[in-house]
């Protein structure tokens, strides 16, 4: 499960009824490490397309890094036709050079500039790396580890959800990066969990609101 904090109050009235901007890499995307040429998995594998209940916008980019997201989504971010926000990014940061602390340093400017849109956000560790043909150095997994300590305490004071995926056993490619067709599959069963257990909770606030 997420480490729940308080839910800021300027999120108290949003609807129940959500749909879903994500931001990501190829995790997000979709991206199929069996093939050659960035090509991604079908509908009916992709961890987006699965979660159910929700209409989810997928705006997940091969390659993404969190340095270049900060000035790439500012038009998606500006759109007001989402109610919430999944971030999960950072692994493309790590594999680049950059180590745990200097991409947490960058999720924290594009958390900023998300944040702005006053939508509830939901930061997500990603998975950590494993030995394969992408990560093949064990800093950059030793990184990924640390990563999501670091995005927990982040998460905190910008008063946004988080969620460590580095704690749901995604099964990963032979790469040691991309999530297989089962890792996708379990993503989206946990994805839905916390949801569904956020909006719940939304909904019983509302009515609790509303018979006061």
């Amino acid at each position: 499960m997420w480490k729940k904090y308080r839910l800021p109050q300027k999120f108290a009235f949003i609807e129940t009824i959500m749909r879903i901007l994500c931001i990501g890499d190829s995790n997000t995307y979709g991206y199929d490490p069996r093939s050659y040429f960035g090509s991604r998995y079908s509908e009916d594998v992709r961890w987006t397309d699965l979660v159910s209940g929700f209409d989810v916008m997928n705006w997940g980019v091969n390659g993404m890094t969190v340095s270049q997201a900060i000035s790439y989504y500012d038009d998606v971010i500006e759109r007001s036709d989402y109610s919430f926000v999944i971030v999960m990014l950072g692994g493309n940061d790590l594999l680049t050079g950059a180590n745990a602390e200097q991409t947490c340093e960058r999720m924290a400017v594009l958390l900023e500039k998300v944040l702005k849109a006053k939508k509830p956000t939901l930061l997500i560790a990603p998975p950590h790396f494993r030995e394969g043909e992408w990560a093949s150095s064990k800093a950059e997994i030793e990184e990924s580890k640390r990563l999501g300590k670091m995005y927990g305490e982040l998460a905190k004071g910008k008063g946004c959800l988080f969620a460590d995926a580095g704690s749901w056993d995604i099964d990963i490619s032979y790469d040691g990066v991309h999530f297989s067709e089962a890792g996708h599959k379990t993503f989206a069963e946990e994805i839905e969990i916390l949801l569904s257990s956020f909006f719940a909770e939304l909904r019983e606030l509302g009515e609790k609101i509303a018979n006061n």
